[in-house]
């Protein structure tokens, strides 16, 4: 049966923050620490053009958010999420990092910032549970500045080939069974492989950027376990 999109946001704004108080620690385990790696990535590439303000949307517990602030403690960021109990635990991890972030709730297809806020646009494996994704780039291009950067980090489709049947049977079998022990959300930790496995592989995604008006280039990580789409628009 399908679910509408407005179905789709309470489900998956209910089980964030069911999740929340678990989230970093299973980021960590269930990646075996590569997600930092990849966040890194991300936060590299987002502050190559010295951005001035930046947006870090779907910040969960605001690690991205934070990554950025320590990098560019100049730059003004900006955490927005949907999951009220994510942001709490994101503005305790600033206040005890000393780092000022703020951190708001906020919906990515109606985002109540003014066109051309940005500088940047950072997502970090929130981009799949949007339930527009071509309203969503549209809107994240409004609120972009001429010359901005959007930066996507997301899990991919699991890729072909021996590696990634080994990969498919632990993001669908192990994954889900050691998320929803650690949580106490089974349902959670069986959404991410449906999410992934229904998620654009990384050429359409392109396309789909292409499409909202971004320059587009993305690049494959750990095997093609994560990709980085990163979309400028002209200055």
């Amino acid at each position: 049966m399908a679910v509408s999109p407005e179905e789709k946001a309470k489900r998956v704004r209910r089980m964030f923050s069911e999740i929340a108080p678990r989230y970093d620690l299973l980021n960590r385990l269930l990646s075996f620490g590569a997600d930092l790696r990849w966040r890194r990535r991300a936060v590299a590439l987002a502050l190559e053009k010295g951005p001035r303000r930046i947006l870090d949307l779907a910040t969960g517990t605001g690690d991205l958010a934070l990554m950025l602030k320590r990098r560019a403690p100049l730059a003004e960021v900006v955490g927005a999420d949907f999951a009220p109990p994510m942001l709490e635990l994101a503005r305790r991890k600033a206040q005890a990092q000393g780092l000022g972030v703020e951190f708001l709730e906020a919906d990515a297809l109606a985002l109540p910032f003014l066109g051309g806020s940005f500088d940047a646009i950072t997502i970090a494996f929130g981009f799949r549970n949007f339930a527009d994704y071509r309203k969503a780039l549209l809107e994240l291009r409004r609120v972009l500045a001429p010359g901005g950067r959007l930066v996507i980090l997301e899990f991919p489709p699991p890729p072909r080939g021996a590696f990634g049947l080994v990969y498919r049977v632990y993001f669908q079998r192990v994954l889900p069974f050691l998320g929803g022990l650690v949580s106490g959300s089974f349902g959670a930790y069986r959404y991410l492989p449906e999410s992934v496995e229904a998620f654009p592989p990384p050429e359409a995604l392109k396309a789909m950027m292409e499409e909202a008006g971004f320059r587009v280039r993305y690049e494959l990580l750990t095997l093609g376990v994560a990709a980085i789409h990163v979309g400028d628009l002209e200055a």
